[in-house]
């Protein structure tokens, strides 16, 4: 940029007389008209962008000091939902670039609203990094006196430019016409207002829509969309999932390509293709799934041998026999990454004509299976593995619920059973719990941690309105797969990594010790006596103490949140929550793109080493870059497709909440309280599992409660409950934030 401004301010932010000034005093310094104001902000601007000067505080400019660093980084911009406060954190795309993130737990820098520029929440940006002083309150807090000031404290970080946008749909509410049309996005980490460049002819203000991002060159202005797509009226049936599914950017349809691909496929299974496998058949091979499921990816046969031993066959849907390598259908798993489960919908990786139909193992069908024969001493210890391609016709399909009942059956009405076929079944299943449960057994002795707790889920009629819950408890029924599923995973990467052969592993890396460390001073809060949570035994104690309780549910929660989030890699780092060192997703190769590469992995070694049942030209297997990148792509997918899961299932609950205290005003539900600060008591139902807040300023009288500091809790001067960690009420649902998915309660006593 030829510019004689940028001279003359260069020359005058170095002047000795200088002191960090805005753009408004900068041009009164430097005697700007105010007709040539927009050239001023575009020589700042460039000036910035070399890294001569920097915005401080106030947008004030200065020369950079010591305190910046002169490289730059790239990496993701993460805004706060508060947009009132408008700041943001800045993540890097490579930790290890830098001894600056390298010496923090959570590599992040914090980025100060007037810092962020034109950048969006989730776009990719190139920061420069500035030291940030500590507040005045720091040095008067002896809390953070006493431990210093972190890492992640000491630095800022400023938006340089926006490398790639996210482009994420934009879903909001349609104001206005003409030149004045915005639309207003339900993100909160989103601007307020996006100006319309385009609006559908059939749009009408107070319609909730879907546009797309157009451009933003200037934060003094709206960023710039155009409208896409027109949803509905907010309260609309059907509007409130809509919104969820675009604004995460899930697919809602399959490109005709795919479908093409998909529907070319074969629906009997041919007899060349049985030859060449080994045939289970005839084999009591069976499946156990939820009782709505309608893929049917895993089957298993266990036999127990004469001198106590086990075979465990672990059957997996081949779908890696029908999807190839760069194929339409396979670029489009690839993308998807997974399955996505909301409430009222599947919108599964593979079309319905391989999910549900040739992939699925349902009963009395020809169904082609990769599957792990394991084979285990009478103790449970792992003994030996073999992978074939095999043929099997499920001999029964039982739900969950089906299964346990059998399970817990007595001997006597297995015996009085009539039919052979059932009663043969019924024994397998005890036979099968009883290895399930030594394996069970082995894994809790080797340090893995009981996470498992009740599910809740919505259920919703025939228009996707919420009319009830269904409960499920995490049975034998659900134990006795889960071990199964686990130890073929564990075998199929010991195989992948003892074989040197690139491929996906599933890992869970070690905790943050301060992390634990905040979580077991929430179970103490509850009561519990807790020891050195770094040490495995010490949680397993922790976890087995509040089994059955209350607080179960809370606890399990807290410290989910407390460990590192599991992810896909591309070296085999161990799960630590499994207490696996080496674990892969083998076992679900329908709903999960990693399973179907790895099936495509460990048929390529299975080749090389001429097995039997092998394919003669095996799949292309990816490389190692290949891997690390669709790792971190799926990593990506599977979070979004949980938050997705997770936000429909809470909007169906509240509106299964509100209906529930329209038809019965006084509805109380029992509580738990698990936090409490001086906003208020943060709260879970213990039927619904569900999460609120009762307010301290909805406490009944004002003068009645007071917040006591240094016990942390509530304290009614008349006859009302304290609000302490570990309390049990009976609560009234008083208020819901439909936006932000804030549920508001008050004791049941209080009355307004």
């Amino acid at each position: 940029m030829n510019n004689p401004l940028i001279q003359q301010i260069r020359d005058w932010v170095h002047h000795p007389d200088y002191r960090p000034q805005n753009k408004s005093e900068i041009a009164r310094a430097l005697d700007i008209p105010s007709k040539d104001r927009s050239e001023l902000r575009e020589a700042l601007t460039e000036l910035e962008k070399r890294g001569e000067i920097v915005a401080g505080k106030k947008s004030r400019y200065r020369v950079p000091g010591k305190s910046d660093t002169g490289e730059t980084f790239t990496g993701q911009i993460h805004f706060s939902p508060d947009r009132k406060r408008k700041s943001a954190f800045f993540v890097p795309s490579d930790p290890k670039s830098s001894p600056v993130f390298r010496s923090m737990d959570r590599p992040r820098i914090f980025v100060p609203g007037h810092a962020s520029g034109v950048a969006l929440d989730g776009d990719t940006v190139e920061v420069k990094l500035s030291r940030r002083e500590p507040p005045r309150w720091h040095r008067h807090s002896r809390k953070h006196r006493d431990r210093g000031y972190d890492e992640v404290e000491k630095w800022q970080a400023r938006v340089i430019t926006v490398v790639e946008r996210n482009q994420r749909p934009i879903v909001g509410m349609f104001h206005g016409k003409g030149s004045r049309a915005t639309v207003s996005p339900e993100d909160s980490r989103l601007p307020p207002n996006f100006q319309l460049m385009e609006i559908l002819p059939e749009a009408n203000p107070g319609d909730i829509v879907v546009a797309s991002f157009v451009d933003w060159t200037d934060p003094s202005f709206f960023p710039m969309a155009k409208m896409t797509k027109i949803l509905g009226r907010d309260d609309a049936p059907g509007v409130d999932i809509l919104k969820v599914i675009h604004r995460y950017g899930l697919p809602l349809e399959f490109p005709d390509s795919v479908l093409t691909e998909a529907e070319i496929i074969e629906d009997v299974v041919s007899q060349e293709e049985i030859d060449r496998r080994e045939d289970w058949r005839e084999k009591e091979v069976f499946t156990i799934d939820p009782e709505d499921a309608k893929d049917f990816d895993d089957a298993i046969c266990i036999s127990e041998n004469s001198d106590g031993s086990w075979e465990l066959a672990v059957h997996i849907a081949d779908v890696s026999h029908y999807v190839k390598p760069g194929t339409a259908l396979d670029k489009e798993a690839r993308k998807r990454g997974n399955s996505v489960y909301l409430a009222d919908r599947v919108i599964p990786m593979l079309p319905e004509k391989l999910s549900n139909g040739v992939c699925s193992l349902k009963p009395d069908e020809e169904r082609l299976t990769h599957a792990a024969i394991l084979t285990f001493e009478k103790s449970g210890k792992p003994k030996s593995s073999r992978f074939v391609s095999a043929v099997i016709k499920s001999h029964r399909r039982y739900s969950y619920e089906q299964a346990f009942a059998l399970m817990q059956s007595s001997e006597e009405t297995v015996e009085a059973m009539e039919d052979e076929k059932e009663q043969s079944l019924a024994r397998h299943l005890k036979r099968a719990w009883k290895l399930a449960s030594l394996l069970r057994k082995r894994r809790f002795e080797k340090g893995a941690l009981d996470l498992d707790f009740p599910e809740v889920r919505v259920v919703l009629d025939e228009k996707g309105r919420a009319i009830g819950i269904k409960r499920s408890i995490y049975d034998e029924s659900h134990q006795l797969i889960e071990e199964f599923m686990l130890s073929a995973n564990e075998a199929v990467a010991l195989e992948t990594k003892n074989a040197l052969a690139p491929s996906v592993y599933r890992i869970h890396e070690d905790p943050d010790p301060g992390k634990l460390e905040e979580f077991a001073e929430l179970a103490r809060s509850f009561g519990h006596r807790v020891g050195d949570v770094t040490q495995r035994e010490e949680l397993q104690k922790l976890l087995a103490a509040v089994r059955g309780k209350l607080e179960e549910h809370s606890i399990k929660i807290a410290l989910l949140k407390s460990l590192r989030r599991a992810a896909y890699s591309k070296d085999p780092l161990g799960h630590y929550g499994l207490s696996k060192g080496n674990y892969t997703h083998f076992t679900s190769p329908i709903r999960r793109y990693a399973d179907l590469a790895v099936h495509r992995v460990l048929r390529s070694i299975l080749s090389k080493r001429n097995e039997p049942t092998a394919p003669e030209n095996p799949d292309k297997t990816p490389g190692i870059q290949e891997i690390s990148d669709f790792a971190q792509h799926i990593s990506k997918t599977e979070r979004i497709a949980a938050e997705a899961e997770q936000e429909t299932q809470r909007l169906k609950m509240i509106e299964y909440l509100e209906r529930t205290c329209r038809e019965d005003p006084d509805a109380e539900f029992e509580a738990t309280i698990y936090e409490v600060r001086p906003i208020g008591a943060f709260l879970e139902l213990n039927e619904l599992l569900v999460k609120g807040l009762i307010r301290r300023d909805d406490l009944p009288g004002r003068e009645e409660y007071f917040f006591d500091r240094a016990r942390q809790h509530f304290k009614s001067r008349r006859n009302g409950p304290t609000l302490a960690v570990g309390v049990s009420l009976k609560v009234r649902l008083h208020k819901v934030n439909r936006e932000r998915g804030f549920l508001d309660f008050i004791p049941a006593v209080a009355r307004e």
